[in-house]
């Protein structure tokens, strides 16, 4: 039974994530849901008590798992640099990766607090990852540095979740280089 439980709430995760990436909010439906994974409207009820359970469901399952794929990558780079190099292109790169993009399809003025409370401590978590890299590179205000430099992504992440005019690599390119160089051109 509890295998079975499991199961089901593995299924109901995976359509809410191709809801909420094909659709966004107004796709995450308890009815799609239950389309989706063939249970009964009710049954779905059983596993979420609403859609922002779902979501703080799908953040506290995904986000791990992208966070450590972020870490990987920056253990991977042998310089300050190209761990900050590999922490924006990372989470760049996982723009496209539907556990993204379920995770902020919607926002966090419909989620309650203690869900937005997760995901801030989520989000805190990855910026303390570059703080150390940006205190080797001299930044003197290295946790704010990190904070500011998660802007960048962050603004980045849109303008590709948006289908911008620009080429994703471009906006991942133009995005490292402000990250190394500021405004200036590398």
């Amino acid at each position: 039974m509890a295998e079975h439980r499991t199961m089901q709430r593995g299924a109901l995760l995976d359509a809410a994530r191709s809801l909420l990436s094909e659709g966004g909010t107004e796709a995450l439906t308890f009815p799609a849901l239950a389309e989706r994974t063939g249970l009964a409207r009710s049954s779905v009820y059983e596993y979420f008590r609403s859609r922002a359970a779902v979501v703080e469901e799908l953040c506290a399952v995904d986000f791990p798992v992208w966070a450590a794929e972020v870490e990987a990558a920056m253990a991977a780079a042998d310089t300050a640099e190209g761990q900050v190099e590999a922490y924006v292109r990372t989470q760049l790169d996982l723009v496209g990766d539907r556990r993204h993009r379920a995770v902020v399809a919607i926002s966090a003025s419909e989620l309650d607090d203690g869900a937005r409370e997760k995901i801030r401590a989520a989000h805190g978590g990855l910026v303390a990852m570059i703080v150390e890299a940006l205190a080797a590179l001299g930044q003197p205000e290295p946790r704010l540095a990190a904070m500011l430099l998660q802007g960048v992504v962050d603004a980045a992440a849109r303008r590709i979740e948006l289908g911008a005019a620009e080429d994703p690599a471009t906006i991942a390119e133009t995005a490292v280089s402000m990250a190394l160089h500021g405004i200036r051109p590398s």
